[in-house]
């Protein structure tokens, strides 16, 4: 029995379509977004609107912003007046991105300021996919409370757990801010497939205590998150605020250091950004690297998962 050969041409091509939809993406670009904010929400949602546009036209595939990028870093003060710059789940924020992910065919994680009933405000980030759907939610699990990053007052802890987020470009995880001091944070994520962990962020100087403690600050802050790179072979994306935001009266505010950054899965720099410029940084995932590292340093392999189970103790005594 002889095969129609243009029969036999169309059922190849049609296989190999198929095989390369379900093939993995091996290589992508992703991108971390730095920039001045202010408490207009208005003009920030413009502003970052353009900028994730301009990333995406650069060549990113998946895009960060910092964290809470509506308005200023508000938490410097207690102030109930502050809750006005939440917003519910998929209003203002994930109407305007999820539009602008379909239209470029990117992944746009979006941190923001989620009012989730009368009372319960998170610090959150949309995961929204390229066809402009949501492909997960994250609520930062940790929250501080130091001078003038009083935090706990406006948001409750995350109850959606370190979660991986299938995307059609890639794997990724999503932390916030504080979370990147927790090793757990990023192994708990690593582990369930990340491939990337981002952070978006808002970190700074007081400006007081610069001249003394800011270098010690600034590199405990890289060697924390390119630690969680190396512990766990993952890419790191961490995408920071700039500019001296001094929003109340007899406070020195806080100047927002910005050095945002990519590191690759030997902590290496792939990309970082200036103290005080607003940037766009890419960078490209490379899965095979990826697993090159990790079948040369297997740090998951040697686990000693049987003797990890006091790690869930507040103090082991």
């Amino acid at each position: 029995m002889s095969i129609d050969p243009v029969f036999y041409s169309l059922l190849n091509s049609l296989f190999l379509q198929s095989t390369i939809h379900l093939m993995p993406n091996k290589k992508y670009k992703i991108a971390v977004i730095q920039l001045n904010l202010n408490d207009v929400a208005e003009n920030n949602l413009k502003k970052c609107l353009s900028w994730v546009r301009d990333a995406a036209n650069q060549g990113a595939e998946v895009i960060t912003l910092p964290e809470l990028y509506s308005s200023h870093y508000f938490c410097q003060s207690e102030d109930v007046d502050n809750f006005a710059f939440a917003e519910p789940l998929y209003s203002i924020s994930f109407i305007a991105f999820s539009a602008l992910a379909k239209e470029l065919g990117v992944v746009i994680i979006v941190p923001f300021f989620e009012k989730r009933m009368a009372g319960i405000y998170h610090n959150s980030a949309y995961i929204i996919d390229t066809d402009g759907s949501e492909a997960g939610l994250y609520r930062k699990m940790h929250i501080p409370d130091d001078p003038h990053f009083y935090e706990k007052f406006y948001f409750t802890p995350g109850d959606l757990g370190f979660k991986t987020i299938p995307t059609k470009k890639g794997k990724i995880g999503t932390l916030i801010c504080w979370d990147q001091w927790y090793p757990e944070a990023a192994r708990l994520t690593a582990l369930q497939g990340a491939e990337v962990l981002f952070y978006p962020t808002a970190i700074g100087w007081h400006p007081a205590e610069k001249d003394e403690y800011g270098e010690n600050q600034h590199g405990a802050w890289m060697s924390v998150m390119k630690g969680h790179a190396v512990a766990n072979g993952v890419y790191v994306a961490a995408a920071n605020r700039i500019g001296l935001e001094q929003y109340l009266p007899n406070t020195a505010g806080i100047e927002f250091w910005g050095s945002s950054f990519i590191a690759g899965p030997q902590g290496e720099i792939l990309a970082q950004a200036s103290h005080n410029k607003e940037e766009i940084l890419i960078a490209e995932v490379d899965l095979d690297l990826q697993e090159n590292v990790r079948q040369n340093w297997p740090f998951f392999r040697d686990r000693r998962i049987d003797a990890f189970g006091d790690i869930t103790k507040r103090v082991i005594d």
